[in-house]
């Protein structure tokens, strides 16, 4: 498979399989004339790397799994990745929760409703008077 056509599978721009090939993480096949030609190896390689991404691991960090034949490096980099997701979820939770709240709110300025007051005071750690808690 040629760049172009894998690029348009993913729908991804062409530049960034070239970026991902100078950075180490996709080793294409070349012919005599030095065009990539892309294998079902790497059609999953990039599914995986995309995967990654949205799980929110950055290049360098899928770079260093995908680098690893160490399992016992792989479980601590996955660890700490697992971790950092779990905060952003608690932290994405946490927004919602005082979006729906300021959704469902009659006031005039929901910034006044009691209810949103206290999602606001949690969020940041204060009782809804401002006080630390």
């Amino acid at each position: 498979m040629s760049i172009g056509a894998l690029a348009e599978r993913f729908g991804l721009a062409t530049h960034v399989l070239r970026h991902w090939e100078a950075m180490g993480l996709l080793t294409p096949a070349r012919d005599a004339a030095g065009r990539r030609h892309y294998r079902a190896a790497d059609l999953t390689r990039v599914a995986v790397i995309l995967r990654a991404k949205e799980a929110g691991l950055s290049l360098e960090t899928i770079r260093s799994l995908v680098a690893t034949g160490d399992p016992a490096k792989r479980r601590d980099i996955l660890s700490e990745e697992a971790e950092a997701l779990r905060c952003r979820i608690a932290a994405a939770q946490a927004s919602l929760t005082v979006i729906e709240c300021a959704l469902g709110c009659e006031h005039d300025d929901f910034s006044q409703c009691a209810h949103f007051q206290q999602a606001v005071a949690d969020r940041i750690g204060t009782d809804a008077a401002g006080s630390p808690a």
